[in-house]
């Protein structure tokens, strides 16, 4: 079997003496991969560690076969892991055009540019020349992720993308999400909105305090209402 892409090995960290993931484990290759839980269990903390944001106390976080969980947020990005926010955290007296232009890799031969983002998210491209605090919601999340595809990275990692957006725009951000891994990236998607997460991905992981409890697929997750209830209160 092939390296996995991204090892998250008993991973322990938290806020000062508060312990937030405790013992996480899971791996994934170029896949597209969700996971699911209630609020609190730890799924932003999960994303802030995965990007050097939150130190790991102990366990061992590996980017194809390298640890990576003493390394800096920057060298972190620059070995291939991007971030897409929950909140998104746009500069607000940025134009679309300049926050793509600000994030774009000097390498002439990147598979995402500018364009390439404008390609995959129309709707930015006429937007171009609007601040961030003019956008909508939606097409906040929209240059959030064409600003991490800006890194040209082999992971993206999403914070909640469907947050407070449009059943019509969540489509969008999925059909993107689809896109990127037929393309060759891989994405980690963290998600309450469970038709979001399973749209997103056949693999479903669940986390309860701070660890992953449980893995199963988005059909089974879809239609196994007892397996909704005991893990994720629905």
């Amino acid at each position: 079997m092939a390296e996995p892409l991204l090892e998250v090995d008993s991973v322990t960290c938290g806020y000062g003496i508060s312990a937030v993931l405790d013992g996480l484990s899971f791996s994934m290759g170029t896949e597209a991969v969700s996971i699911v839980g209630r609020n609190g269990v730890g799924k932003s903390t999960l994303c802030l560690a995965l990007l050097g944001l939150v130190p790991v106390g102990s366990g061992e976080i590996r980017l194809n076969g390298e640890p990576i969980q003493a390394l800096s947020p920057e060298r972190i990005a620059r070995k291939g892991i991007a971030l897409v926010p929950q909140g998104r955290r746009l500069f607000p007296s940025l134009t679309v055009d300049e926050h793509l232009k600000m994030f774009r890799k000097s390498t002439r031969d990147a598979r995402w540019t500018p364009d390439a983002v404008y390609d995959l998210f129309p709707r930015l491209a006429e937007r171009r020349s609007n601040g961030g605090a003019e956008l909508s919601g939606g097409e906040q999340q929209m240059l959030a992720v064409g600003r991490a595809l800006l890194l040209n990275g082999d992971l993206i990692v999403m914070d909640e993308p469907s947050e407070g957006l449009a059943p019509t725009i969540v489509d969008v951000l999925i059909d993107a999400i689809h896109r990127l891994v037929a393309e060759g990236t891989a994405v980690l998607v963290v998600e309450q909105n469970l038709a979001a997460a399973t749209s997103v991905a056949d693999r479903q992981l669940v986390m309860v305090s701070g660890r992953i409890e449980a893995e199963t697929t988005a059909e089974r997750l879809r239609n196994d209402a007892d397996l909704q209830h005991r893990y994720l209160g629905v």
